[in-house]
């Protein structure tokens, strides 16, 4: 499943650049404010497989991010599993974001795989707590219980005092939060 979505997002991004408009219209996670381009349903789910045409290292880090966390978690949860887990997290993130564009006011449109990334990250933190990890920049080993535990509180940093113009820093914790409360979902009908 893991090399699906990369290969959805690589298709996606190539979309972008043969008609950078027409995806970015239409696929694009746009505010339910916005008058045109308009939201679209649709775009819950498809602005995760978007990213930013200006560099590369959007789509990058966010491929490394689903193949680095996502590989055992496949093999632990299953494809079909894995799938509906990483899409929740996608869509809650989505869901989040447009709520936070509403109430500032915000029209302007969202687009990366972030959020679901974010949504692994928990997952990945809380089924391999005392596993190493390393930071990419800096090179910084850590357990991945406080990896995620930092990550969290950085996006929540950013995105009140608002650090990073551009960055959905709220989307990310709501990828977050939307694969906590799936995962509760599935505890509580498994105890039933």
């Amino acid at each position: 499943m893991i090399l699906a979505l990369l290969v959805l997002n690589g298709l996606a991004y190539s979309g972008q650049y043969w008609n950078p408009n027409f995806m970015f219209q239409h696929f694009a996670l746009w505010p339910l404010a916005s008058p045109f381009p308009e939201f679209k349903v649709w775009q819950l789910l498809t602005y995760g497989f978007l990213h930013d045409m200006r560099t590369l290292s959007h789509l990058f880090f966010n491929m490394f991010g689903l193949w680095m966390f996502g590989r055992d978690l496949e093999r632990m949860l299953g494809a079909q599993r894995f799938l509906t887990y990483y899409l929740t997290c996608v869509v809650g993130a989505g869901i989040v974001q447009l709520t936070v564009a509403f109430v500032t006011g915000g029209i302007y449109p969202t687009l990366g795989a972030s959020g679901g990334v974010f949504g692994l990250l928990l997952l990945y933190g809380m089924t391999f707590p005392n596993r190493m990890v390393v930071l990419l920049f800096p090179p910084i080993p850590m357990k991945a219980k406080y990896f995620v535990l930092v990550f969290g509180l950085l996006e929540l940093y950013l995105g009140v005092s608002g650090r990073t113009p551009g960055v959905a820093n709220f989307a990310h914790l709501g990828g977050m939060l939307f694969g906590f409360l799936l995962l509760q979902f599935w505890r509580r009908r498994r105890t039933r």
